[in-house]
């Protein structure tokens, strides 16, 4: 199951609260990024390439980041870099309340999008205003799919822990859930944002079965 935190911890910045005279805007936004560095205590399924540990989500968005940067060549639609970033950057903020879902996890994703508006209630609501919605429509806009940005953000959501299992050799596709037809749909998710790196994941895939690093389904 998921490294889910207790939704009732404390915010980090009420355990060390900011000099008095910090203005009521900049404490709001203070304090969310305070609250964001807990992303990085959340572990995602998917194994480091560089080292014998589970990467965190914080890892994870900014893999995202840099794929979307140096990828954007391969996305269907003409995509804006910049707003493509910042789609990614956010999508798994959420996850400091809600925790991960593993994929492959029977059951782990259940109730996830339950968890992942209450978070995004919790969290965003810490900001401005003015902020609090604009980061909320960011994270709406890539959950919904709605932009070639967000496509193409989803795209990359699937192809980077597709790529770290096949460095690990396995990876999260020697979990009990993985079979070739679940790990095809997640294939399914690159190509809907970019066909020619969904062509490059059914080769991981392919050679994975070959390989044994992935179950064939039962006949």
């Amino acid at each position: 199951m998921p490294d889910v935190p207790l939704t009732d911890d404390p915010l980090i910045l009420d355990r060390s609260p900011l000099p008095e005279g910090v203005g009521e805007r900049l404490a709001a936004q203070l304090r969310f990024v305070a609250e964001a560095d807990k992303l990085k205590t959340i572990l995602r399924a998917s194994p480091l390439a560089a080292a014998e540990r589970r990467e965190n989500d914080a890892e994870h968005s900014w893999h995202l980041a840099l794929m979307v940067v140096l990828l954007a060549e391969y996305a269907d639609e003409p995509i804006d870099v910049g707003h493509a970033v910042k789609l990614v950057v956010i999508h798994d903020l959420v996850e400091i309340y809600a925790g991960d879902s593993p994929v492959f996890v029977p059951g782990a994703a259940d109730d996830q999008a339950e968890r992942e508006e209450a978070a995004a209630e919790r969290l965003f609501g810490l900001l401005p205003a003015d902020q609090a919605g604009e980061i909320r429509a960011l994270w709406d806009e890539f959950e919904a799919g709605r932009s070639p940005e967000a496509r193409f953000g989803k795209a990359m959501d699937r192809l980077q822990p597709m790529l770290l299992n096949w460095l690990a050799r396995g990876g999260t596709w020697q979990l009990p859930g993985a079979t070739e037809s679940t790990v095809r749909a997640r294939e399914a998710g690159v190509v809907a944002g970019s066909t020619s790196l969904g062509s490059f994941t059914g080769q991981l895939v392919d050679e994975g079965l070959r390989r044994g690093w992935i179950r064939p389904d039962e006949a």
